[in-house]
C-alpha cells in the first residue's frame, strides 16, 4: 500500500492533516483573511483540500488554488468543493508543489504540515515568497522539539536532531529570514492525541472493514506501527506550530 493511499484512509475523520482541531482552523483562517474582503489563497500541498474549502465556505469573496501530486485526494478535494458550493471559486492542479507557476500572485500563501515537499522550512518561505503579493501573509505549519528527543522518538519520527529546533529557534529562524509572526498558534497535548487515535484508528478501522481486501494486512500493520511509534516514542516531544507570517520588508 502506497504513502498516499494509507494517508487517505488514515484522514478520513479527521481531513485537516495535522494535530489541529476545526475551531482551530476556524480561527487560523479568519486571522489570515481578516486583512482583505477579496483575496486570493493558494495551499501549495492542497490533499483534499480541506483549508480552502473551509476558507472559501467562510470567504464568499475569496478564491483559491490548491496544487498537489496525489490525484486522488484531489479528486476528493473537488468532490467537497461542489458538495459546499464553492467549486467554481477553486482550481486544482496536479503538479509538483516546486514547479508550479502561477500568472498572479497570492494574498495568503499555505503550507501546513507539508513543508517536507520543500525539504523543510526555510525552503518552503522561500517557495511561498515567489506567490505572495505585496502585503500578503503566509500560514505555515511545522513541527519542532517540545523537549530534548530520546532515540525512540527519532526512530518513531524517521527524523534527525536537527531535522527539528525548539519553538523559540524556530521562531528566531523564521524572523532572520525576513518575516515577522503576526499570529501563531501551538498545537494541544489533546490535539496531538486526538489526531494521532483518528489517525491510527480510521486506517485500523478501513483494514477491520474490509477483510479481503489485498491492502488490509499491509494496512493494519501500518497503524499498529503508527501507533507503537508515537505512544512509544515521539509523544510529548514533538510539537506542532502554526505561523502566520509577514514579510518584515
Amino acid at each position: 500500500m502506497d504513502r498516499q493511499t494509507i494517508s487517505r484512509l488514515a484522514h478520513v475523520h479527521h481531513p485537516i492533516a495535522a494535530p489541529i482541531t476545526d475551531d482551530s482552523v476556524a480561527r487560523l483562517l479568519d486571522r489570515a483573511s481578516a486583512h482583505t474582503g477579496t483575496g486570493r489563497a493558494l495551499d501549495l500541498g492542497c490533499g483534499e483540500g480541506a483549508w480552502l474549502v473551509r476558507l472559501l465556505t467562510a470567504r464568499p469573496n475569496w478564491q483559491a488554488v490548491g496544487v498537489d501530486l496525489d490525484v486522488a485526494a484531489l479528486t476528493r478535494a473537488r468532490e467537497t468543493a461542489q458538495a459546499l458550493g464553492v467549486e467554481r471559486r477553486i482550481g486544482l492542479h496536479h503538479t509538483d508543489a516546486g514547479e508550479f507557476k502561477a500568472a498572479e500572485p497570492f494574498d495568503l500563501v499555505l503550507n501546513v504540515g507539508a513543508t517536507h515537499a520543500f525539504g523543510g522550512l526555510l525552503p518552503t518561505l522561500a517557495a511561498a515568497r515567489e506567490h505572495l503579493a505585496p502585503g500578503g501573509l503566509v500560514l505555515v505549519g511545522e513541527g519542532f522539539w517540545e523537549r530534548e528527543p530520546s532515540q525512540a522518538a527519532l526512530d518513531g519520527l524517521g527524523a534527525a536532531r536537527e531535522d527539528f529546533a525548539d519553538l523559540a529557534t524556530t521562531t528566531d529562524r523564521v524572523i532572520a529570514d525576513g518575516w515577522t509572526p503576526v499570529y501563531g498558534y501551538v498545537s494541544s497535548p489533546q490535539e496531538w492525541d486526538d489526531y494521532e487515535f483518528s489517525w491510527t484508528g480510521s486506517l485500523a478501522a478501513w483494514a477491520l472493514a474490509h477483510p479481503e481486501h489485498p491492502d488490509a494486512a499491509a494496512a493494519r500493520a501500518a497503524a499498529d506501527r503508527h501507533r507503537t511509534e508515537w505512544l512509544h516514542g515521539y509523544r510529548g516531544t514533538f510539537g506542532f506550530v502554526t505561523l502566520l507570517l509577514r514579510r518584515t520588508d
